[in-house]
């Protein structure tokens, strides 16, 4: 019973350990019309700790080739507030 007891408590532990969460959120939009170029740009922290990442609408336009922006969206996946990454995403012409 007791080591049943342990091995469940084990697995919990380990599921939560492995959760995240991720919510994408709409940041802006202009008046162009949406394009069919989509352009992203990520950086991640550890404990706190960002190491020369961009995560810049300017760096998420220049990976998808735009030059007129539609629409800036942000997605946060958050793993136990240990591992956040940040993601531009930009759509546009």
């Amino acid at each position: 019973m007791k080591k049943k007891l342990i091995k469940g408590i084990s697995v919990f532990a380990l599921a939560l350990a492995m959760t995240s969460c991720s919510i994408t959120m709409p940041v802006t939009a202009t008046s162009n019309a949406v394009g069919s170029k989509v352009g992203k740009s990520s950086a991640t922290v550890v404990l706190g700790f960002a190491f020369n990442e961009d995560a810049s609408i300017r760096t998420a336009a220049k990976q998808g080739g735009i030059s007129k922006i539609s629409t800036v969206d942000i997605k946060v996946k958050n793993v136990l507030g240990l591992i956040v990454t940040y993601e531009t995403i930009i759509t546009g012409e």
